[in-house]
């Protein structure tokens, strides 16, 4: 009787799990089917698009340079991946090395409660800070202030760095390897699933990145997709086909990036919470 009740509330879950997965995807298949209707059938209630047609995919791809916005996000969304990580690895390697000097509990309760802070609230000191240093429309000013949000990146690598074998540390230790032979010569090696798993992250939260864009390359030949999407709102033509696709094709990388690597971001979280 206990088995058959544990196997109805499985059943149970998975049935709700089914359903919120069905709701969930339901508003990204009603995109992607009427991205391929024509603008005669744009507004209709039948969800499949018969016929269908890549005339939006084209007026994405050519009229508003999807191509070229797609290729500022890359860069962005690389640039801010890149630099996060190389903050990150050793600030998280220092917080697990020096874990028993004076004050290492309060580095890590400041860096716990950056995760605290919204993003938007950076806006303004941000902004302040790009205008002085004369970094509007560059790419420097697009990248470098994104790095106020690396709290989390550092704290799931502190995680994966205090699981190495204390063992593998003292027999390095005991070779004369100082810390940054320590870090790159065992620490990397075993911690590559655990970074590939924030770039990613990191990656994929830097792709929908929207307000930061805006403020700081207003430019249209120079802003990203997130931005570029709202040119085809515009509220004296909206070009709602061709803004459907276009979100199409800004989701696509992300997506497919994700399920090649999704069970390389569950470990990282699960794995983080193990000490």
């Amino acid at each position: 009787m206990f088995r058959a009740s544990a196997r109805g509330a499985g059943v149970a879950r998975h049935l709700l799990l089914i359903v919120a997965v069905v709701l969930m995807l339901l508003p990204l298949a009603y995109a992607l089917g009427t991205s391929f209707k024509p603008v005669s059938t744009l507004y209709d209630l039948n969800p499949v698009p018969l016929p269908g047609t890549l005339e939006n995919y084209d007026l994405a791809l050519t009229r508003f340079e999807i191509g070229r916005l797609l290729l500022n996000t890359l860069l962005m969304a690389a640039g801010v991946t890149v630099t996060t990580m190389l903050v990150a690895l050793p600030a998280a390697y220092a917080l697990v090395l020096f874990e028993r000097a004076r004050g290492r509990s309060l580095m890590v309760v400041v860096v716990g409660a950056a995760l605290l802070i919204p993003p938007g609230a950076l806006i303004i000191p941000q902004f302040l800070m790009t205008s002085w240093l004369g970094w509007q429309g560059n790419p420097v000013g697009l990248i470098i202030p994104q790095l106020g949000t690396s709290a989390l990146a550092v704290l799931l690598l502190r995680d994966h760095i205090r699981s190495v074998p204390p063992s593998l540390i003292g027999a390095a230790v005991l070779e004369g390897a100082t810390p940054w032979d320590i870090l790159r010569q065992v620490v990397l090696g075993l911690l590559r699933p655990a970074l590939g798993a924030v770039a990613i992250l990191l990656f994929i939260n830097t792709w929908n990145e929207y307000l930061w864009p805006l403020l700081v390359m207003p430019s249209v030949e120079d802003t990203t997709i997130q931005p570029g999407l709202a040119l085809f709102a515009a509220p004296e033509n909206p070009q709602y086909g061709p803004l459907l696709a276009a979100a199409m094709l800004a989701s696509l990388p992300v997506l497919v990036m994700y399920v090649l690597a999704s069970r390389r971001i569950a470990d990282a979280f699960i794995h983080s919470g193990l000490r």
